[in-house]
């Protein structure tokens, strides 16, 4: 079979490629390691990367879990924002761009992501989506509700009120560093950290962002397009999207942590066993499938309702 487009490569192939992509491996390495085709390997990551984030949606829904921290890492999209606006081009897709993660301070899940501008309606969009996959008791008061941590962006303030509507804490650390414009690729020396209640927290020593920044370390990593100073960066904020889902769901169901000795999935239930990359890979493939079959199978309900109804 033809090697030209992502999908008629056999499974065993497919899966090599998004093995070795996820292992930190740019996509010229990954051309050059296995002889298939750069168009060929991108196409795989942008269908595999959508079908990831379908997947996520799914299958990280419900969640009980205690304290959430947030945070976001800088990359960018075929050059930097200053260049974008020096020659008047659509900075939207282009220049700076910003993934906001969300972890679970116990079982290390990455409970979601988002990627776009470091703007308020990145950050509602970002928040809202949380919000909707953490099961929350409405018996759950005072202490006991789920605790939120984040950074001092000024957002997450009003995102996090507008949508848990006060069924969750929230607790702000902001971290003082000595001369920070000197830690453009290494973090400067820490003076000290200033804790602030939003909502709720009563012991301000448990607000933490520790986790999810030593979780940025993790992404830039395993992750080409956000490694500094190098050439993997995205040229397509779609392509980025794409391999952020893979990368989420391979850390979340293949990656054994070590501090848990498991991989988050499996600390947080979502899962009972370790799961290989060819096991994701079917749970992807075979969740979409699913949904293809039932979009197809409304539209021909539909199809047949209408004629029933002479239109």
């Amino acid at each position: 079979m033809s090697e030209s487009v992502g999908k008629y490569l056999d499974r065993d192939k497919q899966i090599q490629v998004l093995r070795l992509l996820s292992e930190g491996n740019s996509i010229r390495s990954t051309m050059r390691l296995t002889g298939i085709e750069k168009k060929t390997i991108t196409r795989i990551v942008v269908r595999f990367g959508n079908q990831c984030r379908d997947y996520l949606d799914f299958a990280l829904s419900n969640l009980n879990l205690d304290h959430i921290q947030i945070d976001e890492i800088w990359t960018f999209v075929q050059m930097k924002e200053a260049r974008a606006k020096r020659r008047n081009l659509d900075s939207s897709v282009r220049g700076d761009q910003y993934l906001f993660t969300a972890l679970d301070t116990d079982t290390k899940l990455l409970v979601t992501f988002a990627i776009g501008k470091r703007t308020l309606a990145t950050t509602d969009l970002f928040i809202a989506d949380l919000e909707k996959r953490l099961y929350r008791s409405p018996e759950v008061t005072g202490e006991q509700r789920i605790q939120l941590s984040t950074d001092g962006f000024h957002p997450y303030v009003s995102s996090i009120r507008n949508h848990f509507r006060g069924t969750a804490r929230h607790g702000i650390l902001i971290k003082n560093y000595v001369n920070p414009e000197v830690g453009r690729y290494a973090a400067p020396a820490l003076v000290d950290a200033d804790r602030y209640n939003v909502n709720g927290i009563s012991d301000l020593t448990t607000i933490c962002t520790s986790h999810v920044e030593r979780n940025n370390l993790t992404i830039r990593t395993f992750m080409k397009r956000f490694t500094r100073l190098a050439l993997g960066f995205s040229k397509k904020v779609e392509n980025l999207a794409a391999a952020t889902a893979i990368h989420v769901a391979v850390y979340n169901f293949c990656r054994i942590h070590s501090t848990i000795r498991c991989t988050p999935a499996m600390a947080a239930g979502v899962i009972d066993r370790l799961w290989s990359m060819g096991d994701l890979y079917d749970a992807v493939t075979g969740h979409a499938a699913q949904v293809v079959a039932k979009r197809r199978r409304d539209a021909r309900i539909d199809r047949l309702i209408r004629k029933l109804q002479g239109e």
